[in-house]
């Protein structure tokens, strides 16, 4: 469940769809930690599908890619829902900080390491999931500390689905010039150098926002 102090600014958010969607939902007996959790398995189903993207090739392989891009897709919906349904919806809860964040972290790191392994690749899923951690650490560091939530990039939580959604369909075409999980790993590299940046930035942005007290 999201606060009004630590919400993403997301355009989505004011579109018509979402916000149908959203009444829908905040009128059926669902809860925003509910929500919350299905982000989890939406992300569970795309780090096994990922995985086994690497197992196979030829057409289960493309099967599998398509899952897992579009389950990337949903757990960000629920990302965006969940919010929407605790604000909008007026369905806050006590325990909702926690359902906030927590699936957040789990849902990057089934990601993240699924597609480390899909990929062969495993260590590097670790490192992007690693760093996809830290920089939500040094976003609630800075809330702890009194500042602002800092959301910025360039590897911000939107940042990496984006990249590892278009990663995996882009790895369609991997036998256009015969390659097998480049797209994949470069997609990881990326995602983790770009984490890390935005880890990085985010503590100094901590440090100079304290010492301008």
């Amino acid at each position: 469940m999201a606060q009004d102090d630590n919400r993403r600014p997301l355009a989505s958010r004011d579109s018509g769809w979402a916000r149908s969607i959203a009444r829908l939902l905040s009128a059926a007996a669902v809860t925003p930690n509910q929500i919350s959790m299905a982000s989890m398995v939406m992300a569970a189903f795309a780090g096994i599908a990922f995985w086994q993207a690497g197992a196979v090739d030829a057409w289960p392989r493309a099967a599998m890619l398509l899952a897992a891009a579009l389950f990337c897709q949903l757990r960000l919906l629920c990302n965006l829902f969940d919010g929407m349904v605790a604000i909008e919806g007026g369905k806050q809860e006590p325990d909702g900080p926690f359902w906030n964040e927590f699936p957040d972290r789990v849902a990057d790191i089934l990601i993240l390491v699924g597609a480390g392994y899909g990929a062969g690749v495993p260590a590097l899923g670790w490192a992007a999931a690693g760093f996809a951690v830290l920089t939500a650490y040094t976003r609630e560091l800075g809330r702890a500390c009194g500042l602002p939530a800092d959301f910025s990039g360039p590897m911000a939580k939107q940042h990496r689905m984006a990249t590892i959604t278009a990663a995996a369909l882009l790895s369609l075409l991997e036998p256009l010039w015969r390659g097998h999980d480049e797209v994949l790993t470069i997609a990881l590299w990326l995602i983790a150098a770009g984490a890390a940046v935005t880890t990085l930035r985010r503590a100094r942005n901590i440090a100079r926002g304290l010492r301008a007290r």
